[in-house]
């Protein structure tokens, strides 16, 4: 008589299971297909997520003086306000996007804002889709002189092209674009570089499984708590409204 309740809980429980796994598979498989650079069209098919950022501006304001985190989907998951409640923080990341995708929008999702500082992750995807180093480095240092052309004090920090398993065949390529921008900021006090490689990789230099996603490309929870954590003073040394020329060579 026992064994009845006891096997329909076991049931239950074994079927929550399968569904939990069923929905973690399927979010997997959705972030996947976003990121996939195959067939992938050109800016505009972005256009209806730059109108749902506009609309949701015109009915809601901004903070001034924000920091603004633009870029791909490792931008578009960051929970930015919970991680930095501190913050007048303003998310403007859209999953699957490349650098150039990010310049053509610039105009209505990055200059308005007028950001005292800009965080920026792209570059994944564009190495993925084929695109080189120096293409990377080419279009990041496009974004840069177009921000800094409308907004000549603003600080932009880079946040490194991050290493996945997912990806990991692309990671020599993506270590050469890291260096060039490393360099880049290495000459200009307003750009800043964020080491956000290095915190996610074990001792034999692998990309630690327990802070990405059952995707092995996106950060999970605990990724992005790494990242916070170690990006938060560089955040706040960029806020300094004077301050020296400091190595920009930093990881947190």
């Amino acid at each position: 008589m026992g064994s009845g309740p006891s096997a329909t809980g076991k049931g239950r429980i074994m079927a929550r299971l399968k569904t939990g796994l069923l929905v973690v598979f399927c979010i997997c498989l959705l972030l996947k297909a976003q990121d996939d650079p195959k067939g992938k069209g050109g800016p505009e098919q972005w256009e209806k997520t730059i109108r749902a950022f506009e609309e949701w501006d015109r009915k809601n304001s901004f903070p001034s003086d924000a920091v603004l985190f633009v870029g791909s989907s490792s931008i578009r998951l960051w929970p930015t306000r919970e991680c930095f409640p501190e913050l007048p923080v303003i998310n403007r990341g859209f999953g699957g996007s490349q650098i150039s995708d990010v310049n053509y929008y610039a105009g209505r999702i990055v200059l308005p804002y007028k950001s005292r500082v800009i965080v920026f992750y792209a570059g994944d995807n564009d190495i993925a889709a084929g695109k080189s180093a120096r293409q990377v480095f080419e279009d990041y240092r496009a974004f840069t002189r177009l921000v800094h052309a409308k907004l000549p004090q603003t600080r932009i920090i880079f946040v490194c092209i991050k290493p996945s398993r997912s990806r990991w065949t692309l990671w020599p390529v993506m270590s050469e674009a890291n260096a060039m921008v490393r360099e880049l900021c290495g000459k200009d006090s307003r750009l800043y570089y964020f080491d956000a490689a290095s915190p996610l990789l074990d001792s034999e230099g692998l990309p630690k499984p327990e802070l990405f996603l059952p995707d092995k490309l996106h950060l999970n929870g605990e990724g992005y708590k790494v990242w916070s954590r170690l990006l938060r003073p560089v955040i706040k040394e960029a806020l300094k409204p004077d301050h020296p020329h400091p190595d920009k060579h930093q990881s947190g």
